[in-house]
């Protein structure tokens, strides 16, 4: 194993031996979930890489991919913070959820793009635990199992969608999940109980055909950004209070006046690399701080 990667995890570095499937230039890391944020950083883009490399289906594939899932989760937990007040679904649903989108955002993660992993990753976990808010809500009560069903039969459309290029019939579902076909049609039926009516339905619509109101998907207020913004400047505040004055003024010189970073030399009478090392040193510890919330 090289020096300069086992550096980065010798907390987690588990005391016994080493289990197989670890790649020789990787460390052997018993607890990931125990990596502080700093270095999960730096050790994910170390595995990340190495991933790419490994054949799918191997030990050290499984190895290195499962090291990253744990190391990340906290991600995992700052999204599913943002969510806490919905009131849909049990915290550990939003958790597994959350931990799907996390998995795609390695899957799907491009290293070559430049871009940090937890950019990246934070968006696709949000992104799929809207999707669960959006389809755990149902008009009726649904059994658990056939809202389960419902969601398995979209995938599998989908799937067959695209091979057959044409929407899948309930023979053919069937065949694909190895299911009684009975058992699409109460599946196919449930998905019903997940819409209450058209959003296009004009408001006013009654028995004698008055509708000429608005239609209801024009009354529906859409999410408001400003809303994410202020969560985020409300977490953001008492880690600012813990930056020097240059600290924060090159970052309201940067970021709220908008100046260069040759700029903010010439201001301060420093270099422009020493500017950006301090732009990048100031920036990694407010996102470790939100992270760790």
């Amino acid at each position: 194993m090289t020096s300069s990667v086992n550096s980065h995890a010798t907390t987690a570095v588990g005391p016994g031996p080493e289990p197989s499937g670890v790649p020789e230039d990787l460390p052997w890391i018993e607890d990931a979930a125990d990596v502080a944020p700093g270095d999960a950083r730096a050790l994910s883009r170390v595995f990340l890489a190495r991933l790419r490399t490994l054949e799918e289906g191997t030990g050290e594939y499984q190895y290195v991919r499962g090291t990253l899932i744990e190391m990340n989760l906290s991600l995992v937990g700052f999204a599913v913070r943002r969510f806490r007040d919905r009131g849909n679904g049990e915290t550990e649903d939003i958790t597994q959820v959350g931990t799907i989108g996390l998995i795609k955002a390695i899957d799907r993660f491009d290293l070559s793009r430049e871009v940090e992993f937890t950019s990246f990753a934070i968006p696709c976990i949000v992104g799929e635990i809207k999707r669960f808010f959006r389809d755990a809500t149902w008009a009726v009560h649904v059994p658990r199992h056939l809202q389960e069903l419902r969601f398995t039969l979209a995938r599998s459309r989908e799937v067959l969608a695209t091979a057959l290029n044409r929407p899948p019939t309930v023979r053919e579902l069937a065949a694909h999940l190895d299911m009684a076909e009975e058992k699409v049609v109460e599946g196919l039926v449930a998905a019903n109980g997940h819409v209450a009516g058209s959003l296009d339905t004009r408001a006013g619509d009654d028995e004698a055909g008055d509708g000429g109101g608005p239609g209801y998907a024009e009354t529906i207020g859409g999410p408001d950004p400003a809303l994410e913004l202020f969560e985020d400047l409300h977490a953001l505040g008492p880690l600012l209070r813990r930056l020097d004055d240059r600290e924060r003024a090159i970052l309201e010189m940067r970021f709220g006046q908008e100046m260069t970073q040759a700029d903010i030399g010439r201001h301060l009478g420093l270099s422009q690399m020493h500017v950006s090392r301090l732009l990048a040193r100031t920036l990694t510890e407010l996102r470790t701080g939100l992270l760790g919330q």
